[in-house]
C-alpha cells in the first residue's frame, strides 16, 4: 500500500478535484466519466495523462474493462480524509487538535444532532483515555 508516500506527495488542484471526483463515485472510474464531471475541464487528452499522473504517484490503480480503463484510489476515503486532515492540523494549528476544533465549532452554531454526536465522541474519548 502506498499510504506514506502518496499522501505525502501533495497534489495539483486538478489532481486533487479528480481525485474528489474519483471518491465520489465509489467505485472504478473511467476517463469520460471524469471529464464530464470536472467543472471548467482541461482537454480529454490532459485529464487521461492528469491520471496517470496520479496512478505513477501511486493514487490510483487501473483495471481494464473491455477497451477502457478504469480509476480506483488506493487508499480508502476514510484513510485519505483522516491523513488530509492531519496534514491541515499541522500546517494551520500547529498540531492541536484542540485549535482546529475551535475553529470548526467556535463560530458556528451546531444544531441539536451535531451537538449530540461530539459529545458522544468526547464521551467515548474520555473512557477509552484519549
Amino acid at each position: 500500500m502506498c499510504y506514506k508516500t502518496c499522501m505525502s506527495d501533495p497534489l495539483s488542484r486538478r489532481e486533487r478535484q479528480i481525485m474528489d471526483l474519483v471518491y465520489r463515485l465509489g467505485r472504478g472510474a473511467s476517463v469520460s466519466e471524469i471529464h464530464k464531471a470536472l467543472a471548467d475541464a482541461p482537454s480529454y487528452s490532459a485529464v487521461r495523462a492528469l491520471m496517470g499522473t496520479l496512478v505513477e504517484k501511486g493514487h490510483l490503480v487501473t483495471a481494464r474493462d473491455g477497451r477502457r480503463y478504469l480509476y480506483s484510489p488506493t487508499v480508502p476515503a476514510e484513510q485519505a480524509s483522516a491523513s488530509a486532515l492531519d496534514r491541515v492540523v499541522t500546517n494551520f494549528f500547529g498540531g492541536s487538535k484542540l485549535q482546529a476544533a475551535l475553529a470548526l465549532v467556535g463560530d458556528t452554531a451546531l444544531d441539536p444532532k451535531e451537538l449530540a454526536a461530539l459529545e458522544a465522541v468526547i464521551a467515548q474519548a474520555r473512557e477509552e483515555g484519549r
